[in-house]
């Protein structure tokens, strides 16, 4: 699939989902990230058919879509995992956590483990976990787990980049609102890196 055909087009002005959620936990330091008004999250019309209420990652556009009926998406700006640890497929959201914990993988240890030894016993959630104030954990039908996340980060300078460790990450007060609209079993499809522009 090239990318032209997969990208949709702007719909309107910047979409911005009203969010309600209670000020408990880590919840008060959430703050509307300042970016780029094109890094906005927004509505677009999608140029390819998609099954409403999937969530597509487009890693050659560093963009999430939430499909809606009537061939529409909303539309939110991702950091993506760096050459050789994002891995496309098809998954689902097997969990939802808010602040969650986090540890980094046996592999994340091994290669680099001056990064992330320290951390080999978890880190609580918080403002400064790296998984940030929501994640929707991605399964595989006899996997079970994949250790892929779509989650926060307070972060903003590393939306547009391949910069994780597999995972697709949106700013913290943008992954609130998508978390607030996604259930349990939601399709994700990540998307190969080969997409051409």
């Amino acid at each position: 699939m090239k990318r032209r055909d997969f990208l949709a087009s702007a719909a309107g002005a910047s979409f911005v989902p009203a969010i309600a959620w209670s000020a408990t936990d880590f919840d008060s330091t959430i703050t509307p990230t300042d970016m780029p008004e094109h890094m906005l999250p927004r509505e677009v019309k999608l140029r390819t058919k998609l099954e409403p209420f999937e969530i597509h990652v487009d890693p050659g556009g560093y963009a999430l879509y939430y499909t809606q009926p009537k061939n529409m998406a909303l539309r939110w700006s991702v950091g993506i995992g760096r050459p050789g640890l994002y891995e496309a497929g098809t998954f689902f959201v097997g969990a939802k956590k808010k602040w969650p914990g986090w540890r980094p993988t046996d592999e994340m240890i091994e290669r680099d483990p001056e990064s992330y030894e320290q951390f080999k016993d978890g880190m609580p959630g918080g403002p400064d976990n790296p998984l940030g104030a929501r994640a929707l954990y991605l399964f595989e039908p006899g996997r079970g787990d994949t250790f892929l996340r779509i989650h926060g980060t307070n972060r903003p300078e590393t939306i547009g980049l391949r910069v994780s460790n597999g995972c697709a990450r949106l700013v913290n007060d943008q992954i609130v609102q998508l978390y607030e609209q996604i259930p349990l079993k939601t399709k994700v499809v990540l998307h190969p890196t080969t997409i051409t522009g």
